[in-house]
């Protein structure tokens, strides 16, 4: 076998020291809020602390299948980690009940990805109640989407809907630290 030919410069050599990549701040984790559904909503905390919010919409268009709002979907959260410099939590909003048969199969549908792509990117994911975000934000566990969004305004955000103001409340729920959770 060949000697190792890649030998540690000696300590007098030129050139300019070997530097270490900055260190990241562990303060702030960036952690990603969703309301799962066709209309999505997302909050995002930025590991500056900062927070961004919207809706993503994954329905499908006439000539496609019912899964590619799922494909959408996957490709999207692999988007939001890659342009936040990486995820290291995501909190959902749990739905243990729903209006139809339609909407149970779809949100099932976005859970199983959501939770497929946490577990292949090694990301913590946790679910949390309606009635928990819901007494978070307004005091009520059985908040109307009106309240929702008002107590949402109130702390100052601009959500364009409930699913907006759903994942908002979520996140500032999860990065609340005096419930436990920053």
């Amino acid at each position: 076998m060949a000697p190792a030919t890649l030998t540690m410069p000696a300590a007098h050599a030129s050139g300019p020291p070997i530097a270490l990549p900055p260190a990241i701040s562990l303060a702030h984790h960036a952690v990603l809020a969703l309301d799962l559904g066709t209309t999505t909503g997302w909050a995002l905390r930025s590991r500056d602390g900062g927070i961004t919010s919207g809706t993503m919409t994954f329905k499908p268009t006439r000539f496609e299948g019912g899964g590619m709002r799922f494909l959408r979907f996957r490709a999207w959260l692999a988007e939001v980690a890659a342009l936040s410099g990486g995820v290291a939590r995501i909190v959902f909003e749990e739905v243990r009940a729903h209006a139809g048969t339609d909407a149970a199969h779809i949100y099932g549908g976005f859970l199983g990805m959501l939770s497929a792509w946490c577990e292949e990117h090694d990301v913590p994911y946790e679910g949390v109640p309606v009635g928990t975000i819901k007494r978070y934000a307004t005091g009520k566990g059985n908040a109307d989407k009106a309240k929702m969004v008002a107590a949402i305004r109130a702390r100052g955000f601009a959500p364009a809907d409930d699913n907006e103001a759903d994942a908002i409340a979520l996140l500032l729920w999860a990065t609340d630290s005096t419930v436990g959770r920053a």
